[in-house]
């Protein structure tokens, strides 16, 4: 019978792949139809109301598209909607979101020693300040500021900046980056859900009435359209972050999530101005890489001669894990074969720090990795990479003993 345990890795496993999957959809119609708009050509013999056509070839057949800049006369008979993509991938995000930081806030959303809050103190915060960044951002685009767009983004990109310093006062730093990478991800979901799909909904009644449609709802859809594809690649690099010590687990961590927001700015600017037909501006190429450098050297440089902490607070599921009368056996196990690497001063040549900022050089720091420990090592032959610390099969099996015994009452 499958165990609690692999079933909730399992299931993490299983929606992120949805997330994934939902991720690949959303990002790649969005990024086509930005480029497909950029695009977009006159042509002396266009039906009335066209804006632009353009000619593709894909798949060994030509496609000939129009964009009507309002509606057309009628309202066709087959119209596909985009807006299950961007749906999905927020509910699964969401999802991950739950099973990953909400029912392992202990261990992953929550670190004392930023601030010793409780786990649903640590939840309640994560969902008001997900909720509250779209309230924020939607009244900055309904206000007057939202008529200028270089004003609102510059104000954007300070509302970001704000919250990439905030959730590292409060979360764990690789918590920190995640919640700013749904912080953002929910902004651009609700452009969708709130704006984007409601406005075309009303050019699609005034056609079925007869009536012609006003522009602006067009206009206003377009502006968090725009909006959403230079978020996209920031939104990734923050969803990837958790797995890279040197992005979540430095003390600039919030200035380089902000950093990557320039980023995404000059990367996407290269590829809309490209598809515009309006230059090919290799400078932001440049520009690119002195960022990307700037935040390497963020990076590593506060990482030098970090003093990590020894202590480590422990929930009560992980203190009985510390009292099992095993634990003796399998610390010594855990510290003989994995602490050359996840150590305060890793020995292991070309490691400088604990991979995913992961320790398991003290009782404490097992206690806490409990659970991954049995995955990893015990269930599956994850770790030891390659097993180069040569764990034998005997000692797998004492870490499948010591957690199945506390798990089901009998450590």
């Amino acid at each position: 019978m499958l165990e609690l345990a692999i079933i909730e890795a399992w299931a993490e496993f299983a929606v992120r792949w949805l997330h994934v999957i939902t991720g690949i959809a959303w990002i790649g119609s969005s990024f086509y139809f930005i480029a497909l708009d950029l695009g977009l050509r006159k042509a002396a013999d266009m039906p009335k109301g066209v804006h632009g056509e353009e000619w593709q070839v894909h798949g060994g057949g030509f496609y000939h598209i129009e964009k009507y800049l309002v509606a057309p006369d009628r309202l066709p008979e087959h119209l596909i909607w985009f807006k299950w993509e961007s749906y999905a991938t927020w509910l699964s995000g969401f999802a991950t979101l739950v099973l990953v930081y909400y029912l392992g806030a202990e261990l992953y959303l929550i670190d004392p020693n930023v601030l010793d809050i409780t786990a649903m103190q640590g939840v309640a915060i994560s969902v008001a300040s997900i909720a509250f960044g779209w309230i924020v951002y939607d009244f900055l685009c309904k206000s007057r500021i939202g008529e200028d767009s270089t004003l609102l983004m510059i104000l954007l990109f300070g509302v970001l900046v704000f919250m990439a310093w905030g959730y590292t006062q409060v979360f764990s730093g690789r918590a920190a980056l995640l919640h700013l990478g749904a912080f953002t991800a929910t902004i651009m979901s609700a452009n969708v859900f709130m704006i984007i799909i409601p406005n075309q909904k009303i050019v699609v009644a005034d056609l079925k009435a007869g009536r012609t449609p006003d522009p602006k709802y067009g206009k206003i859809a377009k502006q968090r359209s725009t909006h959403n594809n230079y978020l996209t690649l920031p939104v990734i690099f923050l969803m990837l972050s958790n797995h890279y010590p040197l992005a979540f687990a430095t003390e600039y961590n919030w200035a380089i999530a902000s950093l990557v927001f320039l980023m995404g700015v000059t990367i996407r600017h290269y590829f809309n101005t490209r598809h515009a037909g309006k230059g090919d501006p290799h400078w932001t190429w440049a520009v690119t890489t002195v960022i990307f450098i700037l935040i390497m050297w963020l990076s590593t440089a506060p990482m030098r001669g970090t003093d990590w902490d020894e202590t480590v607070k422990l929930t009560p599921t992980q203190e009985r894990f510390a009292a099992a009368a095993d634990f003796a056996e399998v610390e010594s196990i855990v510290v003989g074969r994995c602490s050359m690497c996840h150590a305060a001063e890793p020995g292991w040549d070309g490691i400088h720090w604990p991979p995913k900022g992961v320790r398991l050089d003290t009782a404490g720091h097992i206690a806490a990795q409990a659970e991954a420990i049995y995955l990893q090592s015990g269930v599956s032959h994850a770790m030891p990479p390659g097993n180069l610390s040569y764990m034998e099969p005997e000692e797998r099996a004492a870490i499948v003993r010591w957690f199945r015994g506390v798990t089901e009452g009998r450590g």
